[in-house]
């Protein structure tokens, strides 16, 4: 039975508080009520554990994992419903995560989601197309089933890259070993036509998998050589930021951090055993990777030429996802997740000149 997302009962499962009965239907609060920062401007405030930002000319769109797709445009904030094949999960780290919006958006309104869903005593994740229409996004069609998800490590980040694919980042679904089983959908970079057909060209014939050997991988983005790389969540600590190739084993569980072994790749940037990261989305921007860091509570940008660190943001708690557009910088928190210490304003969508 389908299932309209937009029910406030969703946060209850989600984070154990209570929450306005209306709260997942009313306009959110539009600029005139938005506090403006020194070096960066709140856009929109009262997100629900949002996850991943999309902006078109002058239109986000940002899913929230209780369910939701919000839009602002020109000032206007709508909280829009999005209806699925199958009941979302409540679990923590899952629910409504990755949305892409179609190259032909503009004339198709479709869309590309990845989302939790339950079945019976059994959770697994999904990469589905969503079509919109009166302010509903419905489920038309599923691209890729039965992806592995377990109690946490769900991936869940989707981009269509500069050759027109569209990649999705999976979790290990708490199940290491998953991640270095070829065979398996877990602990993976895929790659799928925007069919949902497979590629000719993956090296691993008949299969989506384009890399392996990821824990919990949460960000993607390419620069403009065509250089793709992600960011890994590690375990407790030693996460990574890597850079992508084809068919190559990212080392987990075998390898983590500064480890090295023969035939495994280790990361460009890591966060060592004394740091903690949990990036997430991830940007290129002049030469840098602009990382949204939940744990560090930060946007961190990492220098591809100088191999430096450099805290962008530190002060608005959990980030989650960034978006560059130009020279601004866009990014949104992640303090109603249930990990973080929300104000009475949060989550926000703000932006940042670079």
């Amino acid at each position: 039975m389908k299932l309209l997302v937009g029910l406030s009962i969703v946060i209850l499962f989600f984070f154990g508080c209570s929450a306005k009965e209306d709260e997942q239907v009313q306009p959110l609060p539009a600029n005139e009520d938005i506090q403006v920062d020194g070096r960066y401007e709140a856009i929109v405030t009262n997100l629900n554990a949002p996850w991943a930002i999309n902006k078109l000319g002058d239109s986000f769109y940002i899913t929230e994992r209780t369910g939701n797709i919000v839009k602002v445009e020109q000032g206007e904030v709508v909280r829009q419903e999005v209806s699925l094949e199958q009941t979302l999960s409540t679990a923590s780290e899952a629910g409504l995560l990755g949305l892409v919006l179609a190259p032909d958006f503009e004339q198709s309104n479709k869309a590309f989601a990845y989302y939790t869903y339950e079945k019976g005593q059994e959770q697994f994740n999904r990469v589905v197309l969503l079509q919109l229409e009166n302010n509903i996004w419905q489920e038309q069609q599923v691209l890729v089933d039965e992806i592995p998800s377990g109690t946490y490590h769900h991936g869940g980040r989707l981009k269509i890259g500069p050759d027109n694919m569209l990649y999705a980042t999976v979790g290990d679904a708490s199940d290491p070993e998953i991640a270095q089983d070829t065979d398996s959908l877990g602990g993976k970079i895929l790659r799928l036509n925007l069919d949902g057909s497979i590629p000719k060209d993956n090296l691993f014939p008949g299969s989506y998998v384009y890399s392996y050997g990821h824990r919990n991988p949460q960000g993607i983005t390419w620069s403009p050589d065509g250089k793709m790389y992600a960011s890994e969540h590690g375990q407790s600590a030693n996460d990574e930021i890597n850079e992508i190739e084809a068919g190559k084993n990212y080392g987990w569980p075998t390898i983590e951090g500064d480890e090295e072994q023969e035939g495994l790749m280790s990361p460009l940037f890591t966060s060592g055993e004394g740091t903690t990261w949990a990036p997430s989305g991830m940007a290129f921007y002049n030469g840098k990777l602009y990382v949204a860091a939940l744990r560090g509570t930060a946007i961190l940008a990492f220098n591809l030429d100088t191999k430096e660190v450099e805290e962008i943001v530190n002060d608005v708690g959990r980030v989650r996802d960034v978006w560059i557009e130009e020279d601004k910088l866009y990014f949104i928190t992640n303090n109603t997740d249930g990990r973080g210490n929300p104000s009475n304003k949060d989550d926000q969508l703000y932006s940042l000149d670079l």
